[in-house]
C-alpha cells in the first residue's frame, strides 16, 4: 500500500487494540462474568519443581527467599505462605498423592491428627 491508501497509522491501530482489551475486561467485570473466588480450599499455593543434585554437579539457586515455608502436617509435607500462615497446602505429586515427611525415626505418618513441628530453618 502506498501512503495515499493508508487510512490508519500503526500507532492508532495498536492503541485501538489495547483500548478494546481494557474495555472488554471492564465490561466483563462490571457484568459479573469474571469470577473471583474467595474459597482458598481449591487454590494452588504454588508450583514446585524437584531438582536432582549429584555430589559432583554444581547446583545454583537464587539467593532470595521464596516467602513460603514447609511444615510437617499429619505426616505429610505442607507448604504455607509466610504472609498468611493459614494459607497452607499439602504437597502432592503428579498423581495427587501426598508427600510424606517425618522428624526422625519416632514420627509415624499413619497416626492422623498428630501435628508436628515445622521442618527447616524458621
Amino acid at each position: 500500500m502506498s501512503q495515499s491508501e493508508a487510512r490508519f497509522t500503526v500507532r492508532s491501530l495498536i492503541a485501538t487494540a489495547i483500548g478494546t482489551m481494557i474495555a472488554t475486561v471492564l465490561v466483563l467485570e462490571a457484568s459479573g462474568k469474571i469470577d473471583h473466588s474467595d474459597n482458598k480450599d481449591h487454590v494452588p499455593v504454588g508450583e514446585f519443581e524437584a531438582v536432582h543434585i549429584t555430589p559432583d554437579e554444581e547446583f545454583r539457586m537464587s539467593p532470595k527467599s521464596s516467602e513460603l515455608h514447609a511444615v510437617c502436617e499429619q505426616g505429610y509435607l505442607a507448604i504455607a505462605a509466610d504472609v498468611d500462615p493459614d494459607f497452607r497446602g499439602v504437597l502432592v505429586d503428579y498423581k495427587n498423592r501426598g508427600v510424606r515427611c517425618s522428624r526422625g525415626p519416632a514420627a509415624d505418618p499413619s497416626q492422623p491428627g498428630e501435628k508436628q513441628e515445622p521442618v527447616g530453618d524458621e
